[in-house]
């Protein structure tokens, strides 16, 4: 019971990075509407806003520089600063009063997100016994599915004409004067919405740098000094792309997570302005309904993780895309009314609960040895990300200014989630109820 109290302990701590991911994306989506209002952003300033977030380019950053220091120091090393500077990114944010600033701060705070994650996934499976590895990434995928809720219901309820504007108004005052008024003052939920991110990476950072180091990290470091290997990060480049079964395991779990993440990023970002655009609904209404869905998310992962290391990885991977793709066949039909947002939002609730995401963590951190597992999930992050930053650009001329490219936009993403679902279905592997090590040894032999 011991080890698997400290997994469980361990995952809870480590979650917390998607929980700081997916909450910084969706707090600037919440507040996308009220930045915009008080610096006089267009479309395109929104667009470069998901551009150089944790939502894009900021992440894909972050991803290849955190992979490959978590290979080569070890995971504890993220653990132990990423956190800070996801704060100041943070900080930033909070303090905007230009588009430069607020873009600084979206990309800092990116960069960190980016960091964080292959160590994350990594670090969940290292330290997960055999038939809970998958429960454990469940738990980090709940995680990714709490962020956005509660800073959607924070969103909702500091929101202008929202139940506890009324504290927005009064921190407003204290910090911008009695005079403050209008714009300016309303988007003052968005800058606490973004304090209570602070809060929680204060936390997460005392609770992460707190965590032993991997220990089949520590085990595989010491074997290949002893065998006096090179350690280097090029050296663990030169290993991922001269590795047959490594190259060809990157290209399909990229391409899978790729295809799913352009829809997804969208959603995550946009997700509260669309409904604002298409369906005409109000900033707190938009955020409720958004927060229906993640709380939605939230239910089905709880659900999955009792199955997944029981049931065929398949069945759920093709059951979650369906999902998806009945989402947006839902947009085609038409969106005609609350009926229709609502199908709509708890569609995707579905899909995100039983999402392309969860597999990734999971096949990503089993697939690569443990030389260079967090170095190959943090280059496929970097090329998700990073085409999905330009996707995101692309997505706001499709869209148009006010939802008229909207039901374009939908055959794009069935689209991209039907070459998902066909890619996934053909190379879905086999390592359910086996150890890392057995995995291992199976694709890549018993040097790695």
């Amino acid at each position: 019971m011991s080890g698997k109290s400290n997994s469980l302990k361990s995952t809870i701590a480590v979650s917390l990075t998607n929980y700081l991911d997916a909450g910084a994306i969706v707090a600037g989506a919440s507040g996308l509407t009220l930045w915009q209002k008080y610096l006089g952003l267009t479309e395109v300033h929104l667009g470069w806003l998901n551009f150089i977030s944790a939502n894009c380019l900021g992440a894909a950053i972050g991803a290849i520089i955190g992979g490959f220091l978590a290979d080569k120091y070890g995971r504890k090393f993220i653990y132990t600063y990423n956190l800070l500077v996801y704060m100041v990114g943070v900080l930033l944010v909070m303090c905007s009063v230009n588009f430069p600033m607020l873009l600084a701060g979206f990309l800092i705070t990116g960069i960190s997100v980016g960091i964080g994650v292959p160590a994350s996934w990594t670090y969940i499976s290292e330290s997960s016994e055999v038939n809970n590895r998958g429960r454990n990434i469940c738990i980090s995928q709940m995680s990714w599915g709490f962020g956005p809720m509660i800073i959607l219901l924070l969103g909702m309820f500091f929101a202008p004409g929202g139940y506890l504007f009324g504290w927005v108004e009064s921190i407003g005052h204290f910090i911008g004067g009695a005079d403050l008024a209008g714009d300016a003052l309303n988007v003052f939920s968005s800058r606490v919405v973004f304090f209570s991110l602070f809060v929680v990476a204060f936390i997460a950072w005392n609770m992460q740098r707190k965590l032993e180091e991997s220990k089949e990290w520590t085990e595989n470091r010491n074997a290949a000094k002893a065998k006096g290997e090179d350690t280097g990060l090029l050296h663990a480049f030169k290993q991922l792309f001269t590795n047959t079964k490594a190259v060809k395991t990157a290209c399909f779990l990229a391409v899978i997570y790729l295809t799913w993440n352009l829809v997804a990023s969208v959603m995550g970002f946009f997700q509260p302005h669309i409904y604002e655009t298409a369906g005409g609904l109000t900033n707190e209404y938009a955020n409720m309904l958004s927060c229906v869905g993640w709380a939605i998310v939230v239910v089905v992962t709880f659900c999955v993780s009792f199955f997944i290391d029981r049931v065929p990885h398949k069945l759920l991977y093709v059951l979650g895309l369906l999902a998806a793709l009945a989402t947006w066949f839902v947009v085609i039909a038409g969106i005609n009314g609350m009926g229709t947002l609502w199908l709509f939002s708890i569609l995707w609730g579905i899909n995100g609960g039983i999402s392309v995401q969860i597999f990734y963590a999971l096949w990503g951190s089993e697939l690569f040895p443990a030389k260079f597992r967090a170095g190959a999930q943090g280059l496929m992050f970097f090329v998700v990300r990073g085409l999905s930053a330009a996707w995101g650009l692309a997505f706001t001329y499709i869209y148009g200014e006010n939802g008229e490219g909207f039901t374009v936009a939908a055959y794009c993403m069935i689209a991209l989630l039907l070459i998902s679902l066909i890619v996934g279905v053909i190379g879905c592997p086999n390592t359910r109820g086996k150890s890392l090590e057995q995995i291992t040894r199976e694709r890549y032999g018993e040097d790695y």
